[in-house]
């Protein structure tokens, strides 16, 4: 029997989006555009995921341009994936707002092997999605910015959550970050009836930009949650 980490990295191997998209979004996959994100992610799961015990799951909206979609680790950037986990990446160097949040509320969890050994975070949709603006720059885009998007990455969506659960993934109570995630992720599970509970939480990036000065009450709150 493949370990949990053999199976989430075939995952990723495996993951492309072939669907269409509306004008002026792109989908970054870091598993086909740069080879080094499969050797370090590959590192990340066989050093925090190599057994079978089941886990519960985390769900973002899409990973960010900086995060996962360069180090192919959600909510984790190449200074955390460095400093943190140890494992460091060559040919990137980022820093994600979120990823701040997130290894600051796994160090109070207890630190990575323990949150690690409790949970597996991914998203819906587990691809960057960038989108251009008027002047030509590309910015992070989330899957529900725009109706059409949604409807064209919904079935693959339904998909990826499906090949996640099928991990071995412990469903009865599925944590969803962000308010309006949340809205589509209901949506979605009254249709496919995938998780039992769905418990919100508020989005790492919400609480870094908007509520830095309460982030230890979210901290708190994240722990309170999981516990």
């Amino acid at each position: 029997m493949l370990r949990f980490a053999d199976r989430v990295i075939f995952f990723n191997r495996e993951l492309v989006f072939k669907g269409n998209l509306p004008d002026n979004f792109q989908v970054i996959n870091p598993f086909i555009d740069n080879p080094e994100t499969m050797v370090v992610m590959s590192r990340f799961y066989h050093k925090y995921y190599n057994d079978n015990k089941q886990r519960r799951l985390i769900l973002g909206i899409n990973p960010s341009r900086k995060g996962a979609g360069v180090t192919g680790v959600p909510f984790t950037d190449t200074k955390r994936l460095a400093t943190v986990c140890g494992i460091e990446m060559k040919s990137a160097h980022t820093h994600e707002v979120s990823s701040v949040f997130v290894y600051d509320m796994i160090e109070a969890y207890g630190g990575p092997e323990r949150f690690y050994s409790d949970f597996y975070i991914n998203s819906p949709f587990p691809l960057a999605i960038i989108r251009e603006t008027k002047d030509g720059s590309w910015l992070n885009a989330n899957y529900y910015d725009d109706s059409l998007l949604f409807e064209m990455v919904k079935e693959f969506m339904i998909e990826s959550l499906k090949k996640h659960i099928d991990l071995g993934l412990d469903c009865s109570e599925v944590f969803v970050l962000g308010k309006k995630n949340a809205v589509f992720i209901e949506k979605l599970n009254r249709e496919e009836k995938m998780f039992d509970k769905l418990t919100v939480l508020e989005h790492p990036r919400y609480i870094q930009q908007y509520k830095s000065k309460e982030r230890d009450l979210y901290i708190d709150k994240y722990i309170n949650a999981f516990l």
